[in-house]
């Protein structure tokens, strides 16, 4: 096994749309509950700084994989999609230093469903943390022996740069949620 913890740095925003099922008020409309709401669409840690789930990222990876098909040397047509989907693990998430009660929003007039082209729209606030506010460490535990450094290293730089994480990130159409690998260090 090998590890890779992986330096990087946002260079776009970043913005999370997790589901929070919090209950409407008593004869509380949707305006008002969006507003009273909005920020439970963040994941955080105990301590209420926001957290980005170490899924993001080994989604973020193995997506990248895929997109990108590289072939393994000497194994005919077979690539690496694989081997990243099942032989990589992210286990902690990655803290930022924004406090939930601290982070900006973003009105938007989007579908209901929450599908791209609904028939009915609404408004809803979504949590934006700013280009170059946002970074960190991630560790990769590299657990397939076919996935070599340098195969690891061009699909974890193109995950950023090509997939991204969180919502509205280029993967779905957007450009929210890219960021750059600034340094890798093995074990």
């Amino acid at each position: 096994m090998k590890t890779a913890r992986v330096s990087f740095e946002g260079v776009a925003a970043y913005s999370q749309s997790r589901y929070h099922g919090t209950e409407k008020l008593e004869k509380e409309n949707h305006s008002d509950y969006e507003k009273r709401t909005w920020r439970e669409r963040v994941h955080v840690n105990s301590d209420g700084y926001i957290l980005i789930p170490p899924t993001a990222f080994k989604n973020s990876l193995s997506e990248a994989a895929k997109y990108l098909s590289i072939s393994i040397p000497g194994k005919g047509k077979s690539n690496y999609t694989k081997h990243f989907e099942a032989g990589i693990m992210v286990t902690e998430p990655v803290v930022l230093n924004t406090k939930k009660e601290d982070v900006a929003g973003e009105w938007l007039f989007v579908p209901s469903d929450g599908k791209r082209g609904g028939t009915t729209r609404v408004m809803k606030c979504f949590p934006v943390i700013p280009e170059g506010e946002w970074g960190g460490e991630i560790v990769y535990l590299i657990l397939d022996d076919t996935i070599t450094k340098k195969v690891f290293e061009q699909v974890v730089k193109e995950s950023g740069r090509l997939i991204g994480i969180g919502r509205f990130r280029p993967r779905n159409n957007g450009y929210y949620g890219r960021f750059k690998v600034t340094k890798i260090e093995w074990s």
